[in-house]
């Protein structure tokens, strides 16, 4: 049960499951957002590693489609400590929003150096700065800022009808009686996730072989494979044989950044 967001090789498929969001289903609530607000141009700027390459694929392919232009595709270091010359070539395509495929507190550089040159136009962030680490970074600089997150983040927020609800407010009780009343991170939502969905599956596979054996564990795939919906603090999980991603849109919401606080966006 991968942890962060794959890619899941075709060779990989049978005992691997992927509990975070994927990056293209996070990656259309930016898009549907831009077009929303009458978005015609765009800029990227991103790691020049995996998780900037995860969501530049997400974003060029969804963008183009949606009838957007991209101005300009810019990459930086996680450790670089300047990316003034990546920011000045994107002010010159003067895009109307700025998508920024980074994560945690480097992904407050380029925010900062874009409107320290006077950007005023949308900078969208990926579910990957869901985290008090970057709103103690970013501070005053990345208020407005908007990016797609789980559920479980804005869970007051959300209406009593929303299936997740009750479990991430279950979760964030039981995270809060143990680890005290601060906030609780998103990421730790998709370990409980994991443990959720373990234990539907070992619910199953008990009743057709012994712990410890290879039936066992294929019981269990075949239980995780079975189409059944777990509803998690992130989502309403629905592993088949052929998909191991296993969520919809109910996986994802659009927050923003008011007051010091991720909030989800009316």
């Amino acid at each position: 049960l991968a942890m962060s967001p794959v890619n899941i090789p075709l060779d990989r498929l049978t005992w691997t499951y992927n509990i975070p969001q994927p990056v293209p289903l996070m990656v259309s609530a930016i898009v549907a957002d831009m077009v929303k607000g009458g978005v015609k141009s765009a800029a990227f700027i991103g790691y020049s590693d995996g998780w900037g390459d995860l969501n530049w694929n997400a974003f060029e392919q969804q963008a183009t489609k949606a009838g957007i232009k991209i101005v300009a595709s810019e990459r930086y270091g996680r450790t670089d400590p300047s990316v003034l010359a990546q920011t000045v070539k994107i002010m010159a395509g003067k895009p109307d929003a700025v998508f920024i495929g980074a994560s945690t507190t480097p992904a407050v550089l380029p925010e900062v150096t874009l409107k320290d040159q006077g950007y005023r136009g949308k900078i969208y962030q990926t579910h990957g700065t869901v985290a008090q680490a970057f709103l103690n970074s970013g501070g005053a600089a990345v208020e407005g800022t908007r990016m797609p997150a789980g559920p479980m983040v804005v869970v007051n927020d959300l209406p009593d009808s929303n299936p997740v609800k009750a479990v991430a407010k279950d979760f964030i009780a039981k995270y809060q009686a143990k680890w005290g009343k601060g906030a609780v991170p998103g990421f730790a939502g998709y370990a409980w996730d994991g443990m959720l969905l373990l234990d539907a599956a070992a619910g199953k596979a008990i009743k057709q072989a012994k712990p410890g054996t290879p039936e066992f564990r294929d019981a269990l795939r075949q239980a995780l494979n079975s189409g059944a919906e777990v509803v998690g603090t992130n989502g309403v999980y629905r592993f088949t044989a052929t998909d191991h991603y296993g969520v919809d849109d109910r996986a994802r919401v659009l927050v923003e950044v008011r007051k010091g606080a991720f909030r989800l966006v009316p």
